[in-house]
């Protein structure tokens, strides 16, 4: 059975699976911030960035295998393939939203 996704986080991982990141601003606030890599990514014009250099680098996709509200945030358990040492691995994408979009990400293995 298919997981229901809010529409911002479902949003997310077409435009991750897809590699068009210049459809970042469908899903992200224009203020949202991303964590990734030790690295964050402090508005859309930056996400964007971050989305099509880690789509090149590593050529990934994202699986949703479960979500759960923690503390007012959604955490996406997911599958991340790609083209890295260990993959496949299970990661949690942590999603704050509000108004309908992304207002922060935070992505840990």
């Amino acid at each position: 059975m298919p997981i229901q996704l809010p529409d911002p986080i479902e949003r997310y991982v077409q435009i991750a699976n897809s590699d068009t990141p210049e459809s970042a601003p469908e899903c992200f606030a224009r203020d949202a911030t991303v964590y990734d890599e030790g690295q964050t990514y402090e508005g859309v014009a930056a996400i964007q960035n971050w989305m099509s250099a880690t789509k090149k680098k590593y050529g990934h996709s994202v699986t949703p295998l479960d979500l759960e509200e923690q503390g007012g945030q959604s955490v996406l358990k997911a599958r991340l393939t790609g083209n890295f040492p260990g993959s496949p691995v299970t990661v949690n994408f942590i999603f704050a939203l509000a108004a309908g979009k992304v207002r922060s990400l935070e992505i840990r293995s």
